[in-house]
């Protein structure tokens, strides 16, 4: 539990806020003053992670109507209340209404930071049981589920909470494997859309000559072949989803009718003058920069900026290292669900060669794997090299394999986190800027990939 030390601290009389002020401070408390209520509301939030001291007599908004005030935003906010003599019994009452606590004038330095400490472990405990309860219910709802503890899966997890229901076009970026149609599916289903079609189209695997009909549909007579109408993607996707994987792969030509339905929310099918209005939310998805591939020429600009509403990065599986066991032992109860076979847990040795490995395939290969061992791990012991498809011998998972791997990852997770910021992951490693491009340069990493 991460104790905050944020303390906001009110009242109307100058030497008053500055000796509570040296006092809070003495104690290593963060403190910011203020001489009316009112000013202190805009500093509050559902996740701002302090207290509040507020004396009950004020000229304007007094500390009675300040907490009612702070309800409203959180009704778990602590506030503590500064009383008089005379304010004992409306404290109370207070107290009963909501307040944390009160502290009657004259007080002691040891009787305010103690009360201040306590108010701040049971803020941290609030805020940290809203988390857990958050990620139980988005475990425990419907729809694909996004498994990992590491910072950047807890980050994206929430992101997808937040952006879920507003009906803004988003852009997925991944590696091969790392789970982008999960990502996409999971925005579908928690959104208000889950109960209209979520349509996912490969890009990549669409003739260019068909993409277009495909995706806008056509009209009988429209070209050679087009014997009647045909609804296109788009179309069937109205009121819910339409997942574009591997844009990268899309032609010019068709990201051009593309970016005018994006930007209109209407479109004409081949061969017709009739415009079609959509109601579609668009989720794109890319294994490449599509901000690198404009800048060469390779994707429309344009297209680029307009997809880029929300843009979520999928880190790779080796920049999650932590999430394999938690990964693997789901897989593997899928897998034995599905083949109606039980596969026994793996040993911490076979773990730790999981997580020595690269994954050049990402959560698809782990979640293969998986299932091979279901299939044959009783048949051949989980032989390494036959069930990691022949690429690594035992030997190679020695201590060195296994460190370099670990090491690797926990660079990747920290420039991820920090969007590439050398200083950051500096910081966040606590090693030198020498030893930390040293590394980066033996595992072959770039700081312009993580941006």
């Amino acid at each position: 539990m991460n104790v905050s030390n944020q303390v906001l601290f009110i009242d109307d009389e100058r030497h008053i806020r500055q000796a509570n002020m040296q006092t809070l401070e003495l104690a290593d408390l963060e403190v910011l003053c203020f001489e009316d209520a009112e000013s202190a509301l805009p500093h509050l939030s559902m996740d701002w992670p302090g207290v509040v001291i507020c004396d009950i007599r004020l000229p304007a908004m007094n500390g009675l109507e300040f907490l009612l005030q702070t309800q409203k935003i959180d009704r778990d906010l602590p506030v503590i209340l500064i009383t008089g003599h005379g304010d004992i019994s409306t404290a109370v009452q207070a107290m009963r209404d909501g307040a944390y606590d009160f502290i009657e004038k004259p007080y002691s330095a040891e009787r305010l930071v103690k009360t201040v400490q306590r108010a701040l472990e049971k803020r941290a405990l609030t805020l940290e049981n809203r988390v857990l309860r958050q990620e139980l219910e988005a475990h425990s709802a419907p729809g694909p589920r996004i498994i990992g503890k590491t910072p950047a899966m807890v980050q994206l997890r929430a992101t997808i909470a937040r952006v879920a229901d507003t009906g803004a076009d988003i852009l997925i970026v991944g590696e091969t494997g790392t789970g982008k149609e999960l990502v996409a599916r999971s925005l579908h289903e928690h959104s208000q859309r889950r109960t209209k079609n979520f349509v996912a189209v490969n890009c990549g695997a669409v003739p260019e000559s068909i993409i277009e009909s495909e995706l806008f549909g056509h009209e009988a007579g429209a070209f050679t072949d087009a014997k009647k109408t045909r609804i296109g993607k788009f179309e069937y996707a109205d009121g819910g989803t339409l997942f574009l994987d591997e844009i990268e792969s899309m032609p010019l030509r068709t990201q051009v009718h593309l970016l005018r339905v994006l930007q209109e929310r209407v479109l004409e099918r081949l061969g017709s003058n009739t415009l079609i209005p959509l109601d579609v939310r668009v989720v794109a998805a890319s294994k490449i920069d599509l901000f690198l591939a404009a800048e060469a020429g390779q994707f429309r600009e344009d297209l680029y900026y307009r997809l880029n509403v929300v843009c979520l990065k999928i880190p790779p599986l080796r920049a999650r290292l932590e999430d394999i066991p938690l990964l693997f032992h789901h897989f593997l109860l899928v897998a034995g669900h599905r083949y109606q076979q039980e596969a026994p847990l793996p040993t911490s040795s076979q773990m730790n060669a999981l997580m020595a490995y690269n994954w050049p395939g990402n959560v698809r290969e782990l979640r293969n794997l998986a299932e091979r061992y279901v299939l044959l791990g009783s048949q051949y012991g989980w032989s390494l090299d036959q069930l990691l498809s022949g690429t690594e011998t035992k030997q190679e998972y020695s201590l060195a394999r296994q460190v370099d791997g670990f090491e690797r990852g926990l660079i990747e997770q920290a420039l991820l986190a920090s969007n590439g910021s050398i200083k950051d992951v500096m910081d966040a490693l606590a090693i030198p800027r020498k030893t930390l491009y040293d590394k980066m340069r033996k595992y072959g990493l770039d700081k312009r990939d993580y941006k």
